[in-house]
């Protein structure tokens, strides 16, 4: 029988995952990065112009292909998680959670009472493949993987309560507003933003939860990835064009 969550097991069972961040809001671009082999692709709803039904096109465009969708949601709104759940997300990335109440709000979030408060409309949900399924809500709840973002000083300090939270699946250090939150916004590579990632990581990790992060440096990334890290992106899909486009105008001395 297939694993219900193939990026979900592969988190549990340590084993690394490399991703690659989809900003540009466009389903076609989307299945062009399906195309390159990432494990996972992280389709942003926070940072990105997606909303519902962008997320549903990207879902639908990658679905083809090995690479495992993981959803940014906007916050940890239980309207937004539902509606997301509905039409096929089943891996979570909520930002800026910095408490375990917090988090155990986000678990229920994600399941049906009486485990949670997510609300039963699976017979019209993609998810269920519109009733397909018939054991989808015998199965939905261990098949969700949630993440949560720890990114302030304040998540940092509640790290250990974050990880002994049941439902939680892995913690993802987001370094930019972690930077802004130590005093060195714009600076992630501050060796004290660097070094409090770095202990973050050992604590997610020494927990037996997954870590995870985003770093555009190749050697940050291993790093990270030597450190126990288990998802871990490496690019976003338009920074990579920014700076594919940027240099072919300069070498013509665009």
């Amino acid at each position: 029988m297939p694993a219900l969550n193939p990026f979900k097991s592969a988190l549990a069972s340590g084993t690394p995952r490399i991703g690659l961040w989809l900003s540009m809001a466009d389903p076609y671009l989307a299945e062009v990065a399906a195309t390159a082999g990432f494990h996972w692709l992280l389709i942003d709803g926070e940072h990105a112009p997606n909303d519902l039904r962008s997320t549903l096109q990207a879902l639908q465009a990658v679905a083809a292909y090995p690479s495992q969708p993981v959803v940014r949601v906007v916050d940890g709104d239980p309207s937004r998680i539902k509606r997301l759940l509905d039409i096929g997300a089943r891996t979570l990335l909520v930002p800026m959670v910095d408490t375990a109440e917090q988090a155990r709000a986000l678990v229920a979030a994600t399941r049906y009472p009486p485990h949670g408060v997510r609300g039963v409309g699976s017979a019209v949900g993609r998810a269920s493949q519109w009733n397909q399924r018939g054991d989808y809500l015998d199965v939905a709840d261990d098949e969700i993987c949630l993440l949560v973002q720890a990114e302030t000083t304040a998540a940092l300090r509640n790290l250990p309560a974050l990880c002994d939270t049941d439902g939680v699946d892995g913690i993802f250090i987001g370094p930019a507003d972690l930077a802004a939150s130590m005093g060195h916004r714009g600076n992630p590579g501050h060796p004290e933003v660097q070094a409090a990632i770095e202990a973050a990581m050992r604590t997610i990790v020494a927990s037996g939860k997954a870590a995870g992060t985003l770093t555009s440096d190749p050697a940050l990334a291993r790093r990270y990835l030597e450190l126990g890290c288990t998802f871990v992106a490496t690019g976003v899909d338009i920074l990579l064009f920014a700076g594919a486009a940027r240099k072919l105008a300069r070498d013509f001395d665009c």
